[in-house]
């Protein structure tokens, strides 16, 4: 098979170092000036032969001694330890923090139950994303709130010029920023693995749920969530101890680490998008087909920024759309040219990779709608060849979150 041949896994490196790139976003006459900040596990990445990149400003590990490939199929069949440390971690506190969070993002906060979570969206005035994030309304009086590590200074910023409108106008809310490390452990044994060190009933954590518990003798807080298909969980834990809980679940021979490279193709085949590439500011939710993420209450009230603009696209459609992509011959990468089968462009891909589980090549891009149909035969212009292509469904590969 293509994926255990030594061109399978070069193909798959190189899209993957394209796609791992842009998230960083620094000016190049600043990149010399500014060292990547080191998450908690740095150390401990080195000593394990993590091979260290820059990514979203910090120095994260792009994979160890196992290639990309297997790293990849270790996740799927078994369970991967992942450092997620650089992703902003938020605590939102008072009582007007549901009022707050709900000024910010499209999601229907005050529908959730106790420690559930839900994926929403900051929105710019415009309809356009700035980011993609999980908010958890918790039992302990605050909602917990993840988003991503690029966007942490625009997301921390937008976050604290809307806490002074609000404390102006005598709303009761406060934020706190947390520096406690994240990690994130995911795979189909990941419960068997995490239940020897848990007191609590995993079976009663159902996915996109959250509790307050140890690990091993380690205080932290488990979300069931993750950004690879898998069942899977994302664990904050004190920065202090996060070695001693990462060392006790890798004793498990079940758990590997895995770095950046097996999370960007576990990410694609599930279908799940990378703020910077396949969503931004340009990029309007209903565009990104991420319309399930605008609350119904919110759709009605309008009270989310550019709801002006996103609501009445819901109804009347737009001109492009994100779709799923699959092909064979040479990868598809981020810029590769959309086109139809006349040859006109139609489009542009986002993200791009071999699938290690299908021995093809899957992709998401932008196409013009009347393209976007699952079936749809396309073209992709690769070495300034058209590859054919075709339209498809997302998750190109099932996802295994457990519901309970």
């Amino acid at each position: 098979m293509w994926a255990r041949s030594a061109r399978g896994a070069r193909s798959l490196e190189l899209a993957l170092r394209g796609s791992l790139q842009r998230p960083a976003r620094r000016e190049a006459s600043s990149a010399a000036e500014v060292a990547p900040k080191k998450t908690p596990l740095f150390e401990f990445h080195r000593a394990s032969g993590g091979k260290m990149v820059e990514f979203a400003g910090w120095s994260m590990p792009v994979q160890y001694t196992d290639s990309h490939i297997s790293s990849h199929m270790h996740t799927r069949t078994h369970c991967s330890l992942f450092d997620v440390s650089h992703m902003l971690q938020t605590k939102v506190h008072g009582k007007d923090r549901v009022k707050f969070m709900e000024s910010l993002v499209v999601a229907d906060i005050a529908e959730l139950k106790d420690n559930q979570g839900t994926l929403s969206l900051f929105t710019n005035d415009e309809g356009g994303i700035m980011d993609d994030l999980i908010v958890t309304k918790t039992d302990q009086c605050y909602l917990y709130v993840v988003s991503n590590a690029g966007c942490a200074d625009k997301d921390s910023a937008h976050m604290k010029a809307k806490l002074s409108e609000f404390k102006a106008a005598g709303f009761d809310v406060d934020l706190e920023f947390l520096d406690d490390a994240l990690i994130a452990v995911q795979g189909p044994s990941m419960s068997r693995v995490l239940q020897e060190g848990v007191k609590d009933d995993l079976k009663k954590l159902p996915f996109m749920f959250s509790t307050l518990t140890s690990a091993f003798g380690v205080p932290c807080r488990i979300t069931r969530c993750g950004y690879t298909g898998e069942d899977g969980v994302e664990i904050s834990v004190p920065s202090s101890r996060v070695v001693e809980l990462t060392e006790k679940l890798l004793s498990n021979p079940e758990v590997k680490l895995a770095g950046l490279g097996a999370r960007d193709s576990l990410r694609l085949e599930a279908g799940l998008c990378l703020y910077g590439n396949d969503i931004d500011e340009t990029t309007t939710p209903v565009e990104a087909t991420l319309v399930w993420t605008i609350g119904k209450r919110r759709r009605q009230t309008k009270d989310f920024p550019g709801a002006d603009v996103i609501v009445p696209q819901i109804k009347n459609k737009t001109p492009r759309k994100r779709v799923g992509l699959v092909s064979t011959g040479p990868p598809v990468r981020q810029h590769t040219p959309i086109l139809s089968t006349d040859g006109k462009v139609i489009g542009e891909v986002t993200s791009g990779c071999p699938s290690p589980c299908l021995k093809k090549n899957v992709a998401m891009g932008y196409v013009d709608s009347a393209f976007a149909k699952n079936g749809t035969q396309i073209q992709v212009e690769v070495r300034k060849k058209a590859v054919p292509a075709t339209v498809s469904k997302m998750p190109f590969v099932p996802t295994n979150y457990y519901t309970g």
